[in-house]
């Protein structure tokens, strides 16, 4: 579940904010009344959306968005005539009055959105390091050498012994230069 940071200058504002996601099937993690404990808060949690108004007593908007982590997202609770404009891109804005029905499906068109590129970003390959690389390419020389493979016969049978044995492939490259080096 998506971390939910509530931020409003007024508390009964918050409070009420906080009751109608948590209506809605929203786990909130904090309350917030000033924009350094919504900064503290976004810290703490690492990655999740800020729901917050326009102005607090020690900062605006802006500034809490600008010191947000990279994993966080902030959802604009205000008068268009507040921010119309002048809002950085990423920041989804809902204008007030607020509907209900608005909150909670930009709110899940949020999540989704996260959700969407954590798994994006999950399902990239890792990259290997240089000394990850010179160990699969020794282990390769040292097939190509001892077994008369070519370099893309010598690639597969590392692949294959790694997909097999169920380890990454610098795994398998360690394997084999163990074996064959004793």
């Amino acid at each position: 579940m998506t971390n939910v940071i509530v931020a409003f200058s007024k508390a009964e504002d918050a409070k009420n904010i906080k009751n109608i996601l948590m209506k809605n099937g929203f786990s909130v993690s904090a309350v917030c009344t000033s924009g350094s404990q919504a900064l503290n808060s976004a810290d703490e949690l690492g990655s999740g959306i800020v729901v917050c108004g326009c102005r607090f007593a020690d900062m605006v908007y802006q500034e809490i968005y600008e010191c947000l982590p990279p994993g966080m997202q902030m959802l604009l609770v205000a008068s268009p005539s507040q921010w119309n404009g002048r809002a950085p891109e990423d920041v989804v804005c809902l204008g007030l009055p607020l509907k209900v029905q608005d909150l909670v499906s930009t709110l899940e068109m949020m999540m989704e959105t996260m959700a969407r590129r954590r798994k994006k970003l999950k399902n990239q390959p890792r990259e290997r390091s240089k000394e990850e690389v010179d160990l699969i390419k020794q282990a390769k020389e040292l097939l190509m050498e001892r077994n008369h493979m070519s370099e893309s016969d010598a690639h597969r049978y590392i692949q294959k012994c790694s997909m097999d044995s169920g380890t990454n492939m610098v795994e398998t490259a360690q394997m084999i230069m163990s074996l064959i080096n004793r």
